[in-house]
This record gives C-alpha cells, structure tokens and sequence, in this order.
C-alpha cells in the first residue's frame, strides 16, 4: 500500500491521482476526502433504488381490514390507532375536556375561536349528538372555505405578486375560487381536474337520444381555477418555458407526492423517474400560453373612460399649474446643465422631437435621466417662502389617485403552434439549450401504459391522476388533510412519498382512509368530519404524568398519537382572533387583497386575504406574517414552520396592534361585566381563551386589578400574551 492517497480530480477531460507529497495542503486533501466519502457512496446508492420501482406508495392500493375487538368506538381511525398503541405497550390518554375540544376544532376547521355562545351552547347539550352538530356547523360555514383555502393555498404556491408574475392582476379570484370549491365541498378530484384543464366535468361529451356528441361546457367560474397554471408563468410570451416547468413541479408535489423536479437535470437519483420522465410531462403543458380576460361590463369600460378622462384632466390642471409656478428655476437648472454638454448632444436635444433623426432621437433619451430636474433640487435655488406653495402643489399631485384599473384575469390557453413543435430534453432546464438528440413525446411517469392523448394532453393525464387506479392521488390527498388536523401526516414527508420520504407511521390507516376517501366520491368534508369525531381526535394533550413519562419512553414524539400533539397557531388565526376578541374582525368573503405593510393593521378583514408575495426591490411580504412562519408562495410549503422567536414575543407585548386590540377588549369586557370585576375576568377567560378561570386564575386576577378599572386593559394584555392564547391543546 502507497503512502499516497490517490483522489479524483478533474484535468484536461480525464482523472488523475494525486499523492500525498502534492503541494495542496493536508487540509484540503481530508475535505476532499470526505466530500468524495460522503458522495460516492450516496451516489452509488441512488444508481441502486433508481432501478428499484417496489415503492410502498406505487403499490395498488388494496383496503385493509377494521381492527376488531381493540376499542369500544365505533369510528375505524380509532380502531386502527389503538391496535397500534397496543402493539407498542401504549396508553392512550383519556378525552380532553368539552371546551377544550371546542377550542382546538373551531380554530381546526375555521380558524377561529368559539364565541361565548357556542361555548354555552355546547355546555347545555347533554345528547350523544352534541359535538357532531358543532362539527356540522362549523363544516358548513363559509369561514371553513377560508381556513382550508389558506392550506391549500401554501401548498398550489399562491402569491398576490412575485418577481415577473403577469398573472398578478386578478390573481385573488384564483384563490376566491378555491376558497368557493372548498366550501361547495366539490370532490377533491374535480378540484384537482378543474385546476389543471379548467373543467371540473369528468366526461367531457354527452350523447343526445338521436345519437348526437355534444362537449361538456365547463362551468364558467372554473376558468379562475386555471390561475393555478397561469401563476407559474413568468413572462407573457412564455420563452423561458417556466409556465410547463412550474406545472410539473407543482402537480407533481401537490397531486402525486413525487420529488418530479429533481429530474430536471438528471435522472431522479433515489425515485424511478427518469429525466425523460420530467421532460415528457413537461410535454403536456408546453403548448400553453397566457391570456388575458377583460371581467369589466360594457357600462363599467365606459365609466371607465369616462372617469380616466376626469383624471387626466384634474392631474393636467395641476402640473401645468405647478409647472408655470416652477418654471424659472427649473428651466434656470435645466439649463445649467444641458450648457455643459458636448455640442453635438446640445444640438441634439434643442431640436424639436419629429425634427430629429433617429440617432439624435437616442443622444436625447440616453441624456434625460442626466437633465431631469427633481424637486429636491428645485427646492435648494427656491426662495424659503415659496417652498411651501411647492410642496402644497406636490402633495396636490400625489393625492389625485388614478381610477382602479378595469378587472382581468389571465388564464391559459393552448396554442396550435406550440403544439405542433417537437419536445426535448432541456440541458440543465435551458430553453436555449435543447438535446436535439433526445426528442421526448407527451407522457408521464408511472403511466401503465403509453397513454393515448385523444381528448388533450392536459385531459387524459388528468384522467390518469384522478383515477381511483392510481394508488398516489387518493393518499397523498388524505394524508395531507391528516397532517392540517394534528400536525403531522400518518406519512411524515406529505410531498414525498419517494424513498428518501420513507414509509408510513400508519401504513394500514393511510390506505384505510384512501379507499374510503374513493368510495366517499373523494367528499373532504366527509374526511374532515370523520376524523375531528374521533376519539383519537378528542384525546387530551396533557394527562397524568406517570402515564405520560411511560409513553414517553416508548414513544417521545407521540407519532402513534397516545396524546393529542399541542400546535402552535398559524400567522392568519392569530391575527383573526386578535381582531375577533376585540370585536374587530370582518367576515366577509372574497375579493381583492389587501396590503398589510409593516404593521398588518391596514384591514380587519381574515390574514387570508393579506397581500403576499416576493419582490427584489422592496419587501412585498408584511412583517407580521413573516414573524409567524407564513411563507411567500415561491415555492411549495407542505408544512408551515413552527418557531417560537424573540419577534414574536415582542409583536405580542407591544405591537400596536395588540395595544389597539387589549384596548378594545378592556371596553368590551367592561361593556359586558357591567363593571363587575369576577365578571369581567370570568368573560376574559372564556372570550380569549375558550374557558373560565381556575379558582386559583380568578383570585390571582381580581387581586391585579383590585376593582379598579383602569387596570382592565393590562388584564387583557395578560391574557393575549399567555401561551394558551397562541396554542391549541
């Protein structure tokens, strides 16, 4: 054995070693060393499951039988999870208490806490029936659209704006549309089918008793649920090809659970997906274009005119005012300058416009920015007494807002051409930069056969999506519902259901509630429903502690569910119950964002409908949603970060928000008390925290305040900044 250690590197196109006596220092050798220890080994091993296709997720789906005998519920969920507690030598945790259970699945299924009169009111009910008719309730509220469309949402990578979205103008009725499809509880795979071929309609032709094929028209308001497609595009003419790459990327994540976006540039190293596989898909979508769709009515595009008109007229008024005002020490400035440019560029822009030729017309627009006066410096030769009439016309100016824009949307559409041209493999996803020697047909990944595209690329690989064959859409879909209601997917990775994703917690239930989810006609408030009435669902988060240390040694991260796992809330359903405990919130569904700057206080509207979204230049997403874990739409999030920071903590102590709310508390708890300070710390408890005070709270609290009620407001404050307040348990 040498003393050199022979390592690979690059020289020339070929390898050669390099020994131990080279000039590279030690270090860099041993960080060689490991980079090739680490990656050779990974590398060898994707060559290995790429050829592997025995996934558990691509297997058929085949339904498991219900446990028997293990629990007194009737509900299959519990059946399974308690078999599986019992095989680990776990004990379960008894129910949680009535309005505990209240509380976590009001802000579950709506994001929003109970009201004093649907605590009562399920504090009377003593029939066996009492907290199914509170899940109904909140199940056919249209709050429940807002609160799932918020989830799904993070998922489709909605934004208001990002860096080069045409589709941002009428974006939101995108989301309005998801937030509607949630609350008509459409089955899952017409919401799915409608987003990527703009029609929810699984046949597409009907026959008339003569004999006649008639199309299935697509339901109008589906043409907003193509916003999915559209939101990728990054350009209106579409060259960079991102509308297609962001299409497989995003269905494949979402739908399917499948890291497909990995074969961009090489065969998936741990999946069986191959490049081709990505480029074949990316086939389906690369005949679309965007296209614009003017809302407006004929009357409001008359308005319209009219009122631009007004506008121009008004602002005209103004600056021409304000320029005559100006005039002597603007051209005094503008002279200044254009004096000390070369003669020919004098010349130049001395000539009127349509006297000038067409290189003279490029000297005057390459030297506007240089000759531009602005009104700092307008402002520095002006006297001091005509400084503030200046101003006056500026602010003048600046408050003549324009009319609102006519609404549009952009939709997608396929164009002939496009479809017509051959498909490659793109290098390293280069549109400038095909493998002319590797053409790719329309297709996709784990087809069973070569599919037949008789009725559209987009249509027959909807079809394969959502069909109840294939064995990913039904359980990527419940497990991702599973994971919205405790926190973690029955299968932890809910976007990756690959090898590097692992395998399920609770294989027999995911595959349970996939085929029940099918045989339910893909119904999510079936699914919804049937888990928040499970006993599993109701268990306490907290219980004695001999019997949590028991558990815990057996399973510290309670992924066989022995307990319910304590969540912290989400950016949107603390702001909303800040506003709503206070009286504040506006309910109102639909309609255009709005901005939430850097305080989030401009609107009392639900954060559902907060303006988010990136922009280089300047900071599109609002502080206070970025405190709390919410994301930006560029990519997909699965799953929303859980921190607890020094930020957040600040924001609730003393944003002027909180203040504005503890504010508004304090008067509704005094309005509401009548002055009487048991009552009014009772009401505190129950309004901001779903419950009434221990004998121990409300002793603590009547001491604070002494019945003096000025101290109401610093009351309230401690109760918003207790940890009960942002956590559900």
């Amino acid at each position: 054995m040498g003393t050199g250690l022979a390592l690979p590197r690059r020289q020339r196109g070929g390898f050669h070693s390099v020994p131990a006596s080279s000039t590279a220092s030690a270090a860099s050798r041993v960080w060689v060393f490991c980079a090739w220890l680490v990656c050779v080994p990974a590398l060898l091993f994707a060559k290995d499951v790429a050829k592997n296709t025995d996934l558990w997720s691509l297997k058929g789906l085949a339904r498991p039988e219900i446990p028997r005998g293990v629990c007194s519920s009737t509900n299959p969920i519990d059946a399974f999870i308690e078999e599986k507690c019992r095989d680990k030598g776990l004990s379960p945790l008894s129910s949680a208490d009535r309005l505990v259970w209240l509380r976590r699945v009001s802000f579950d299924l709506i994001g929003l806490p109970p009201s004093l009169e649907e605590q009562e009111a399920l504090l009377r009910d003593e029939s066996a029936e009492a907290m199914d008719k509170v899940v109904d309730r909140l199940l056919a509220s249209e709050q429940y659209g807002v609160r799932y469309g918020r989830h799904w949402l993070d998922v489709l990578r909605y934004a208001d704006r990002d860096e080069n979205m045409p589709a941002a103008p009428g974006i939101h009725l995108w989301r309005d549309w998801v937030i509607a499809a949630l609350n008509q509880d459409l089955p899952y795979d017409a919401f799915v089918r409608a987003q990527i071929c703009g029609n929810r309609a699984a046949k597409r032709r009907t026959i008339s008793a003569a004999g006649h094929l008639t199309p299935v028209e697509p339901r109008p308001e589906d043409l907003f649920a193509l916003g999915f497609l559209a939101r990728g595009a990054t350009s209106l003419m579409n060259a960079d090809q991102q509308l297609a790459m962001s299409a497989v990327e995003s269905i494949s994540s979402a739908f399917l659970g499948m890291t497909v976006g990995c074969a961009k540039c090489h065969d998936h190293f741990y999946d069986p997906i191959a490049q081709t596989d990505y480029y074949s898909m990316k086939a389906l979508f690369d005949p679309l274009v965007l296209r614009r769709v003017d809302l407006a009515t004929a009357s409001e595009v008359f308005a319209q005119g009219r009122a631009v008109e007004q506008y121009q007229a008004r602002l005209g008024a103004l600056v021409e005012k304000m320029r005559r005002f100006i005039a002597p020490y603007h051209d005094r400035l503008y002279e200044e300058r254009l004096s000390i440019l070369p003669e020919e560029v004098q010349a130049a822009i001395r000539k009127p416009e349509k006297a000038r030729t067409a290189r003279e017309q490029k000297i005057a627009d390459d030297y506007y920015p240089v000759l531009r006066i602005d009104p700092p410096k307008i402002k520095e030769v002006m006297p001091a007494e005509e400084v503030k009439q200046y101003e006056d016309y500026l602010k003048q100016i600046d408050e003549l807002k324009p009319p609102e824009p006519l609404p549009v949307f952009w939709t997608v559409e396929e164009d002939a051409k496009r479809a017509a041209e051959t498909n490659y493999v793109l290098t390293t996803g280069d549109p400038t930069r095909p493998k002319l020697s590797q053409p790719v047909p329309p297709g996709f990944p784990f087809a069973p056969t070569k599919p037949e595209f008789r009725d559209g690329r987009r249509e027959t690989f909807a079809d394969w999506l959502t069909a109840p064959e294939n064995p990913l859409f039904a359980r990527v879909a419940v497990n991702r519902i599973w994971q919205w209601h405790f926190g973690s997917g029955l299968h932890h990775a809910s976007s990756d259901f690959g090898t590097i994703g692992g395998e399920p917690v609770h294989p027999k239930l995911l595959d349970w509630l996939a085929s029940e989810f099918i045989a339910q006609k893909y119904s999510m408030k079936w699914l919804h429903r049937l888990i928040v009435t499970s006993e599993t669902y109701r268990r306490a988060s907290s219980g004695p502690p001999d019997r949590e240390s028991a558990n815990r040694r057996i399973d510290p991260e309670d992924q066989f569910l022995w307990k319910f796992p304590l969540r912290r809330l989400e950016a949107e359903p603390i702001r909303d119950a800040l506003l709503l405990v206070a009286g504040e919130l506006d309910l109102t569904v639909g309609g255009k964002s709005f901005e939430g700057g850097k305080t989030g206080v401009d609107s009392n509207r639900r954060a559902a409908y907060m303006s988010r979204g990136y922009l280089s230049f300047t900071n599109a997403m609002p502080d206070y949603l970025q405190t709390f874990d919410a994301e930006d739409g560029r990519m997909a999030c699965p799953r929303r970060n859980q921190t607890v920071t020094a930020p957040q903590a600040l924001f609730m102590m003393n944003h002027e928000l909180v203040e504005e709310v503890c504010s508004r508390f304090a008067e509704r708890l005094a309005k509401e008390s009548c002055g009487d300070c048991a009552t009014a710390v009772t009401l505190g408890f129950r309004i901001a925290l779903g419950r009434p005070p221990s004998d121990a709270e409300l002793a603590r609290a009547l001491d604070y305040l002494q019945s003096e009620p000025g101290k109401v407001k610093g009351f309230a404050w401690l109760l918003l900044n207790m940890d009960e307040f942002l956590y559900v348990r």
